[in-house]
């Protein structure tokens, strides 16, 4: 029981994350910053949404890392958790579209969900597992 309570205790920090990023989501379009168009020139919209979702799926992934499972079980779940956060990823444009003023729905911030996703996949299949 003790254990079973400290792997729950592990995905803390993955649970508060995705709080924040829920804030963040719901926020309405005329209370974000306006960062002016130089962004634009960067695609620093791209980057927080690959950076965000990436952090997302690592923080998921990593409690798991950590277990006695073998391998191959490991890798399984990963999968799994990157196509379920890539599917939330969706899941929050369509929240913004319908929900929250100012806010719209994006395919290429999807994508780039999806992108963050993926790539802690392939972080945490790689560098996690020995």
């Amino acid at each position: 029981m003790i254990a079973m309570k400290g792997f729950f205790r592990s995905y803390y920090p993955a649970i508060i994350w995705w709080t924040f990023v829920m804030i963040l989501i719901c926020t309405p379009g005329k209370d974000l910053p306006d960062l002016g168009s130089w962004t634009d020139l960067i695609s620093l919209d791209k980057i927080i949404h690959v950076t965000i979702f990436g952090l997302m799926g690592y923080l998921f992934m990593r409690p798991f890392a950590l277990n006695d499972l073998p391998s191959d079980y490991k890798k399984k779940h990963f999968l799994k958790l990157a196509m379920a956060l890539s599917l939330w990823g969706l899941t929050t444009e369509f929240i913004q579209h319908f929900f929250i003023p100012g806010r719209s729905f994006d395919v290429y911030d999807f994508i780039a969900d999806a992108s963050g996703c993926f790539a802690a996949y392939v972080y945490c299949k790689n560098y996690l597992l020995k």
